[in-house]
């Protein structure tokens, strides 16, 4: 199985020149936790929303909600992104993507194909595939054997 068959191609992105006020909006209406950072279709960075928290300090300054988002609205995303982006293909096999994404301890891969941004998967899209996986399985476990005959 490839990611081509699991990835999700409508994907939220967003520049180097937004800020942080609209990252967070975004991944908290659109309940996402990652989001690529393109120039044009090709990816630059990701943030997510670990690299809200980290940019937020509202825990640490106890910002009313107003406060927090006018500091965030002074943060571009290219001040707290991740560069150094690991990514896959459509063609990439899906144990190979889990794999990957394990040994760099990540929660996603943009899906680049020819330089461009075409799809994401991220692990809540392995736990699906996960539970369509053990729903067959349980299926087939209600079927009779097949014989040699058959």
């Amino acid at each position: 199985m490839h990611l081509r068959e699991i990835m999700r191609t409508e994907v939220v992105t967003l520049s180097e020149t937004d800020h942080l006020d609209l990252a967070d909006s975004i991944m908290r209406l659109g309940r996402i936790r990652h989001i690529p950072v393109v120039a044009g279709e090709r990816v630059v960075g990701i943030v997510s929303q670990r690299d809200l928290y980290r940019a937020a300090l509202s825990t640490a300054l106890h910002l009313r909600p107003a406060a927090e988002r006018e500091w965030l609205a002074k943060i571009p995303i290219r001040e707290v992104m991740v560069r150094s982006v690991i990514t896959a293909t459509p063609d990439t096999g899906v144990r190979e993507a889990v794999e990957r994404m394990l040994a760099h301890k990540i929660g996603c891969l943009p899906i680049v194909e020819g330089g461009r941004l075409v799809g994401l998967v991220s692990e809540t899209d392995f736990l699906q595939l996960l539970v369509r996986l053990w729903d067959l399985a349980e299926a087939r476990r209600g079927l009779p054997p097949l014989t040699e005959a058959d």
